[in-house]
């Protein structure tokens, strides 16, 4: 017993003791920076205009239809006000509120498309949400300036352990899910470098063979040690160089947003909080740091924390528990942390037969589709089922009963084009579901 109770002394003296709160405090300044910068970079860059204005409809996650981008041009001004949120999250005004009201919109936008689907945008909803429930306004904050009683210098340790936990958990599942063929051989690489190759400078260089090795291998083995690199001090500094270099070339050369810097951000809760004080808070004050404060609710508290890392680590296990290859069906493969592992092209056309008079008429998506879409649904199961669900529709509105049939191929990774769908399946009759396997897709030659 005397031992369980020395366990659980050190446990809560793990999690709840005071530390310095200046990581937390410098990283929400950047976190509001940054998240203004990609609500606002969005609008300038084109991309809430041809991914939420020009398509007639867009694909959303499927249950949520009635989750639909504004009309005309009010996402344009949907945007801005997240930029807004964004700004008042860095200065610390009403934060919470703030950074609530973002969230939801951001949640939003990520829920009415997939044509622009990303791991890292279903990563910045999970910083969100973890960042309304630290005590990020507590320094250096306008809520300060309301409310001075607020004001702390310290946060206890969970708080830098809940993001280092969910990071080393992103990490983890995007090294392990590279340990595959097409990876290991650089095909997956090369084929994403191709893309690459009229860039200025570097186009060249990145079409070496040489050089998809290099970042084939640096990927799997920085995804796999740099939480541990960057926890443990003697690799510390190497680790936070070697973070530098590999975010600053995916943010050049893969073009991926925010999301490098806010990478190179979280390493903030890695260093030892009076070194991020010195560094970014020289004028605050050193932090006394008082005996472990328990919450209130503790066992509640570990409890819930418990049952989110479950969470964490299980939804990415799903497609393992689902038929044949995720990397064919698609089925298990968004918010599960296989990012930039594959590359897919196809087409598809769709019979449409009347089911009262036979009469049949081929449909094409391109005229129907954004080129952005266009190049999507030719190699997405679930969207090629809500294209065929959004026909069913429009012929139901004009009187018509009609079975519908997809006919196309894809290639994954540069393979042989391949059926992926049975065309003599009615898709217009099959229901969809989230949580098993989709008959009517054929199997992949793993399987």
């Amino acid at each position: 017993m005397h031992w369980l109770i020395s366990k659980k002394e050190k446990f809560d003296q793990f999690l709840f003791r005071p530390i310095d709160n200046a990581p937390l405090i410098v990283f929400r300044i950047i976190f509001g920076l940054l998240i203004f910068l990609e609500s606002v970079g969005a609008i300038f860059t084109g991309w809430i205009r041809r991914t939420l204005i020009e398509p007639d409809f867009t694909f959303n996650f499927i249950g949520l239809d009635w989750l639909q981008p504004l009309p005309g041009h009010w996402m344009y001004v949907y945007y801005a006000v997240m930029g807004v949120f964004g700004l008042l999250v860095m200065i610390g005004y009403r934060y919470r509120l703030s950074l609530g009201f973002f969230t939801i919109m951001w949640t939003a936008t990520y829920l009415m498309q997939k044509a622009s689907y990303n791991n890292h945008y279903y990563l910045l909803i999970i910083i969100c949400l973890i960042m309304i429930l630290l005590p990020a306004e507590r320094y250096a904050s306008a809520d300060v300036r309301r409310k001075p009683q607020i004001k702390a210098l310290s946060m206890p340790n969970w708080c830098s352990w809940i993001i280092i936990i969910q990071l080393w958990i992103v990490y983890t599942y995007a090294s392990v899910a590279k340990l595959y063929p097409d990876w290991l051989d650089t095909t997956v690489v090369e084929n994403l470098m191709l893309g690459r190759k009229d860039y200025p400078i570097i186009g060249d260089f990145l079409q070496l063979k040489t050089v998809h090795y290099v970042i084939t291998y640096t990927g799997i083995i920085f995804d796999l040690l740099i939480i541990p690199t960057l926890l443990w001090k003697p690799t510390r500094k190497l680790a936070f160089a070697a973070s530098i270099v590999f975010h600053i070339f995916n943010s050049i050369v893969l073009q991926i947003g925010i999301f490098p810097y806010l990478s190179l951000a979280f390493t903030l809760f890695f260093f030892e909080p009076e070194k991020i004080r010195s560094i970014f808070l020289k004028k605050k004050p050193v932090a006394e740091l008082s005996a472990v404060q328990l919450p209130l609710k503790r066992n509640l508290f570990i409890a819930l924390g418990a049952i989110y890392f479950v969470i964490q680590i299980g939804l990415p296990l799903r497609h393992w528990v689902i038929k044949d290859d995720v990397l064919w069906t698609e089925e298990g493969h968004r918010m599960s942390w296989r990012m930039m592992l594959r590359s897919k092209s196809g087409y598809v056309n769709f019979k449409v037969v009347d089911k009262n008079t036979g009469e049949t008429v081929i449909i094409s998506p391109k005229n129907h589709l954004s080129r952005k879409q266009y190049r999507m649904i030719g190699t997405k199961p679930d969207v090629i089922w809500q294209f065929v669900q959004y026909l069913k529709k429009d012929f139901a509105e004009k009187g018509k009963d009609v079975s519908i049939y997809a006919m196309g191929k894809i290639s994954v990774n540069r393979s042989p084009y391949k059926t992926l769908i049975d065309p003599e399946v009615d898709l217009a009759a099959e229901k969809w579901s989230h949580f098993r396997h989709h008959s009517w897709i054929l199997p992949s030659e793993k399987e």
